[in-house]
């Protein structure tokens, strides 16, 4: 995969970031779209199917419960969608609207488990798929990760004790077949 705007896979992403303003929002270690870049490429380099990559590249258009930040309202789903099609998009829509307080604790329950993740746009609460708590996972690992590697000293000293025990108690969900 390229980074090369002209060539990437992704074009109808990347012309639509640049459109609302990704590549000069300042975020941790340069900008929002090299940021989104990155997130997608640690992807890649972990075999994500294309879906998820895409979700990866895109997954800041709607803010998420950490990042206030909007590039698109809620009522222009249809537009991502027609961009990068409508399963990136629910991926998409679905990291966004992650109330991470209330979700995060049971994500990696064991099958046949109480599984309970609340909607923070809708306040909606239900057990999402495994497929969904798994691409949720390996995107939020991937975010996470990326910006533990770019930004500070302080922002590793202050998360990582978190993000470690939240990606421990996450691994089965990724490594166990039918979890």
């Amino acid at each position: 995969m390229t980074h090369s705007d002209d060539q990437h896979s992704d074009s109808q992403a990347i012309a639509l970031l640049k459109e609302v303003g990704a590549e000069t929002t300042k975020h941790s270690g340069g900008t929002l779209l090299v940021h989104l870049l990155r997130v997608e490429v640690m992807l890649a380099a972990w075999g994500a199917r294309p879906a998820l990559r895409t979700a990866a590249l895109c997954h800041a258009f709607y803010g998420t419960d950490g990042l206030a930040l909007v590039l698109l309202e809620l009522s222009e789903r249809d537009r991502l969608a027609a961009a990068i099609g409508r399963e990136a998009e629910e991926l998409v829509y679905f990291y966004a609207s992650c109330d991470r307080k209330a979700s995060y604790p049971t994500l990696a329950a064991p099958a046949g488990a109480a599984v309970t993740f609340r909607d923070r746009f809708t306040g909606e609460e239900f057990a999402p798929s495994l497929q969904q708590r798994r691409d949720f996972a390996e995107l939020t690992a991937a975010n996470e990760l990326d910006l533990a590697k770019v930004v500070n000293a302080s922002f590793r000293e202050r998360n990582g004790a978190a993000l470690l025990t939240l990606f421990t108690r996450w691994t089965p969900l990724l490594s166990e077949p039918g979890f």
